[in-house]
């Protein structure tokens, strides 16, 4: 009887990476119709997924992922409540559910449920053993173990349902930026794809910056004018337009470069078309705040040598994850391989 072993499953992802190259006819279908489905899926951001996605399954970085892996003999049932907030966002935690020999008992989002489907079939047909490991269902049950990803009021109701068996339940997170002033205009442009791309709408989308006293936001500003046709999206330019008329009705500061709101605010989570900035004097002090708050953040986006607590990217690689970049830092496939 045929059994799935680490070396088939890499196969499979990696003929999934060169697909992603050509994509079939019907594939691309899908692609040019997920707008229709859900305004924020536009082309060209559904495109940047996809390409982010091939980036991730290259063969060096699947055999450095399998490395930890134990595929398991005996697969258990995992319950997956995926959000949908970018285009197939819950592709890392369905993989990682087969690579350890488990099935994936899904629940889409119905923000994304056109893309996923079509991509594990595709998955499928690489290797027929993962057919009966992908399930999709509306409602979970008999399963051993749950990964949920939602808000901090979903994660009320997932704790509460959920919370008495082996889970990871993820809450509402964000990405920050660290700038020191000696960043070139390439690495802020680099920057505007860790705001902009998927419009802002990811947890690894950068929602607040920290800039060293003195700071002249023009130096921030004018490298990010070819972000401008993102408030050409009639939702982002919504948005846009509401905030802009909130803070100039209420007299609240900010700055406007015509399509990105900059606003002082300790918070972290900022509405969309707008950024949270905040000063600091002090790296190492930001650097212990960082720390004090990592539960809060995703990663950080800096050039800076601080050590946050939590991970740090480089300009521009935000929304490029590695298969061992764990959403809120915690190893999905180590909680699978000790159930």
């Amino acid at each position: 009887m045929p059994i799935l072993t680490a070396e088939k499953l890499i196969i499979a992802f990696r003929k999934l990476s060169e697909f992603l190259d050509q994509p079939s006819p019907e594939f691309t279908n899908i692609i040019e119709s997920a707008p229709n489905h859900n305004a924020w899926f536009t082309l060209e951001e559904v495109k940047k997924a996809l390409s982010a996605l091939k980036g991730m399954l290259n063969q060096p970085a699947l055999e450095k992922w399998f490395e930890d892996i134990i595929v398991a003999d005996a697969p258990k049932k995992i319950g997956l409540i995926l959000a949908g907030n970018i285009p197939l966002v819950g592709f890392h935690d369905v993989i990682s559910v087969l690579a350890t020999g488990n099935t994936a008992l899904i629940k889409l989002s119905s923000s994304d449920d056109q893309l996923l489907p079509a991509l594990l079939k595709e998955l499928t047909s690489y290797e027929p053993l993962l057919t009966d490991r992908i399930v999709y269902i509306e409602r979970l049950k008999d399963f051993d173990a749950i990964i949920a990803t939602g808000s901090n009021n979903t994660s009320r109701y997932f704790d509460y349902y959920f919370g008495k068996g082996p889970n990871i339940i993820r809450k509402n997170r964000n990405s920050v930026a660290v700038l020191d002033g000696k960043e070139t205009e390439a690495e802020i442009r680099l920057l505007g794809h860790d705001i902009f791309d998927y419009f802002g709408l990811g947890c690894r989308n950068v929602s607040k910056i920290y800039l060293p006293e003195g700071y002249e936001i023009e130096k921030f500003f004018k490298p990010l004018e070819q972000f401008h046709p993102v408030n050409n999206h009639f939702k982002y330019n919504n948005n846009y337009d509401y905030n802009k008329s909130i803070y100039l009705v209420n007299l609240i500061q900010h700055f406007d470069n015509g399509f990105l709101l900059l606003k002082e605010d300790k918070g972290l989570s900022s509405p969309l078309s707008v950024v949270y900035f905040e000063y600091y004097s002090d790296l190492n002090d930001l650097s212990a705040e960082l720390s004090a708050g990592k539960e809060n953040i995703q990663c950080v986006v800096t050039h800076t040598a601080i050590s946050p607590g939590t991970g740090t990217v480089a300009f521009g690689d935000s929304q490029h994850p590695r298969l061992w970049d764990y959403a809120d830092n915690v190893d999905t496939i180590a909680f699978l391989n000790q159930l």
